[in-house]
């Protein structure tokens, strides 16, 4: 890995990252406990905090050193510093339901607006488990079987914008597939399935091509290169299956069948004559 990696990482303080995240995790402490004293009733889930905090600690332990300085030194730290800030902080930051926070807590004028902006046509299309894919999964291909990852080690600026596309991209999928906020143009279960699946195969064909040296442009020692196929094949599978797992635990088929039993049984009364004539009769 060529050396001015560390100039990349020491392009901004090693205090920003840790000041904006903990920044980050104040401002969500303060609306979770302005949420309960709005409505002490419904209060607000400590486990959704939870994942929060856990997701800005990942995030740290991602952007701070030791990690970060031994990403910039070695494809090996890379590959952590992208399963940690692309996929596992991702995930604990989208089950901590932001955005349904956030309009818990907002004025009812800025709740309508930033619903208004979830509905709006650009915002379903970005929603779009096709779209989430692509800028999450694909977008790994066009990283390193390109000279893109090359030209990152070489630009500070581009260094950080790979860290927030992996970030952003992360939780949008993570969002579109499990997350508990409210998503417009989100499909059923099984379609949300289908596109994790395609996400794991996804991550599958690409580690075996970055370990076999297929199309791969990275420069970095050729054991480096494979132990990071290697870290992006397990940890990604380890990741994904977590995300399946909150998916699973957001499918409610009983509430499903009880409402189907419901619907049976009025169109069923309504299609019988002497039930109809019954209900008429009470009515008068």
């Amino acid at each position: 890995m060529p050396a001015h990696g560390h100039d990349a990482g020491s392009s901004l303080p090693e205090t920003l990252p840790a000041i904006v995240l903990l920044t980050a995790a104040g401002a969500y402490l303060l609306l979770a406990r302005r949420a309960r004293l709005r409505n002490p009733a419904l209060g607000w889930s400590r486990w959704r905090t939870t994942g929060f905090l856990t997701g800005t600690v990942l995030l740290g332990v991602a952007l701070l050193p030791p990690v970060a300085d031994f990403a910039h030194e070695d494809f090996r730290g890379h590959m952590v510093q992208h399963m940690l800030i692309g996929m596992y902080a991702p995930l604990a930051l989208v089950l901590a339901a932001p955005v349904t926070l956030l309009l818990r807590t907002l004025p009812a004028v800025r709740g309508r607006q930033l619903t208004a902006v979830l509905h709006s046509p650009p915002a379903r299309v970005i929603a779009h488990p096709a779209v989430a894919l692509a800028l999450s999964t694909g977008s790994l291909a066009v990283l390193y079987f390109t000279p893109l990852y090359n030209a990152t080690t070489d630009n500070p600026a581009a260094h950080w914008l790979l860290h927030a596309h992996f970030l952003l991209s992360g939780c949008l999928f993570a969002y579109v597939i499990a997350g508990p906020d409210p998503a417009p143009s989100r499909p059923g279960v099984r379609a949300r399935l289908v596109y994790l699946g395609v996400a794991i195969a996804a991550h599958a064909v690409i580690s075996q091509l970055m370990y076999g040296g297929f199309w791969v442009d990275i420069h970095a020692p050729i054991y480096q290169v494979q132990a990071g196929a290697e870290i992006m094949y397990y940890g990604g599978d380890i990741a994904e299956l977590m995300l399946a797992a909150a998916l699973v635990a957001t499918w409610r088929p009983e509430h499903r069948r009880q409402t189907t039993r419901s619907a049976l049984a009025e169109r069923e009364q309504n299609a019988d004559p002497a039930s109809s004539g019954r209900r008429e009769r009470s009515a008068q």
